[in-house]
């Protein structure tokens, strides 16, 4: 973990409730997909934590979606503020398992991470599909993106508005061929994932986080090895290993 101030240099619409944030500062800390940061936000008691959804040497890029006071506070920011913020927190995405063909499943607010992730499978000679979730077309963002990684790309969206009619889960139960997968996402969304897929793989947990780096013990999970900390021990945690 590493505390920096870093500068905004970009903060932009994606749809009416997702931005884009791109924070320039120091990302040394940042060294796996799946890690996320954490943000000190004026006139707010509990850093807000972001996941990463893309970095090199010098940036850091967030997707947010305004959901309470802080993201609402993030999204009235200008270029140029200066931001307090906690970086390489989290456990990250172990891509040595996901075997040749690895299927990323992001669903919502849950999509960023897999985009770095997808980024570094495709470095290392991996070949991803990757299924977006969202509940209308309104709603979709990086479809784009991904697609101009050169990654098979597949959308679903609960009114049918865009891709496949339904949710992510109706999409995998079609699929046969993939070697692992990886998600981030609601919770309900990952207990049915981890009951529909093939493989083993690995979550990402969204959870309410009062410090971000393991000392309150208050976004603990419980799996088949005792509590852990979503903040510390994961965001990530192994299919096989979870409690539901």
């Amino acid at each position: 973990m590493k505390q920096s101030i870093y500068t905004i240099i970009k903060n932009e619409p994606l749809t009416s409730a997702v931005y884009r944030m791109v924070l320039a500062g120091d990302t040394s800390a940042i060294t796996k997909a799946g890690q996320f940061i954490n943000i000190k936000l004026e006139g707010l008691f509990l850093r807000r934590p972001i996941s990463v959804c893309d970095y090199d040497e010098k940036t850091i890029t967030i997707l947010y979606k305004i959901v309470g006071k802080g993201t609402a506070a993030m999204e009235k920011m200008p270029p140029q503020t200066h931001l307090d913020v906690l970086t390489g927190l989290g456990n990250g995405y172990d891509t040595a398992k996901s075997g040749s063909a690895p299927l990323l499943i992001g669903g919502g607010v849950g999509v960023p991470p897999m985009y770095r992730l997808a980024k570094e499978l495709l470095a290392q000679g991996k070949i991803p599909t990757i299924i977006l979730g969202f509940n209308t077309k309104e709603e979709a963002f990086y479809v784009e993106e991904f697609t101009q990684l050169g990654v098979k790309v597949m959308v679903a969206t609960a009114d049918g508005s865009l891709g496949t009619k339904g949710f992510v889960t109706d999409i995998v139960k079609t699929l046969s061929e993939y070697t692992y997968f990886y998600t981030c996402g609601p919770e309900p969304m990952l207990k049915a994932l981890s009951a529909c897929t093939l493989t083993s793989g690995q979550l990402s947990f969204e959870e309410r986080m009062g410090c971000g780096f393991g000392a309150c013990m208050g976004c603990s999970c419980a799996t088949k090895y005792g509590n852990k900390r979503i903040c510390k021990e994961g965001p990530i945690l192994e299919k096989e290993e979870i409690l539901w």
